[in-house]
């Protein structure tokens, strides 16, 4: 059986990725493809309490790489690499990147640590002797929008969680964080200008998926 493909969102809260994973999810299912749309923090039980603690409970920025990656080993063995080898199509809103954007680079909390964490969590996620190394998304896609406008949206369409709380000096370094991680790895990290009507928005993730997974587009 073929390796399913998987695909991570990403991008400061207030990005729209949310409204674009629902679309390529509903895009891919329509072709044939069988899609497993899941999220993190959470996608499991186990996970989802974590989550709950995370976005409520005041926390150091340890703490919160700890819960998150925590969480992150219990999705990948339990929903995620399962999935991947039944063939299934992954769409996960949100993964590592958002550790090292919003720990790494909003708390500021050292990014050898994290790096640390992310080999032991991700190292053999999928079983021993995992022949690729670190299990990571196939391709992910980053919707990069302004702290000032993601704000913007987010206090039009929600109340805030403890993260979206923060000002905007700290998503600033968020979105930072996930330019240095982009930079880091242009061959699996495309960018997405998300400060953009939305169905520009959405050409952009069409292209990229077609781009970077041709065999995950529809299938004709």
């Amino acid at each position: 059986m073929t390796r399913g493909r998987f695909i991570s969102f990403e991008g400061i809260d207030g990005a729209g990725k949310s409204t674009h994973i629902d679309a390529l999810a509903d895009r891919l299912r329509r072709s044939g493809h069988t899609v497993l749309l899941t999220r993190e923090p959470g996608g499991t039980p186990l996970a989802e309490q974590l989550r709950g603690l995370f976005l409520q409970q005041p926390m150091d920025a340890l703490t919160e790489a700890l819960l998150v990656f925590a969480g992150r080993r219990d999705h990948l063995r339990t929903v995620i690499a399962p999935a991947l080898a039944q063939g299934t199509v992954v769409l996960c809103d949100r993964f590592t990147d958002a550790t090292f954007a919003y720990q790494g680079g909003g708390r500021g909390f050292d990014l050898g640590v994290l790096a640390r964490l992310e080999a032991w969590v991700q190292a053999d996620a999928d079983g021993p002797g995992h022949p690729g190394g670190l299990l990571q998304p196939d391709l992910t896609l980053w919707f990069d929008l302004p702290a000032a406008v993601a704000a913007a949206r987010r206090a039009a369409a929600r109340s805030a969680d403890r993260l979206e709380q923060e000002d905007l000096a700290f998503f600033d370094r968020v979105r930072s964080g996930y330019a240095q991680r982009a930079a880091a790895a242009p061959q699996r990290i495309v960018r997405i200008d998300a400060d953009q009507p939305r169905e520009a928005v959405w050409q952009q993730v069409v292209q990229a998926v077609a781009a970077g997974l041709p065999d995950s587009e529809p299938r004709r």
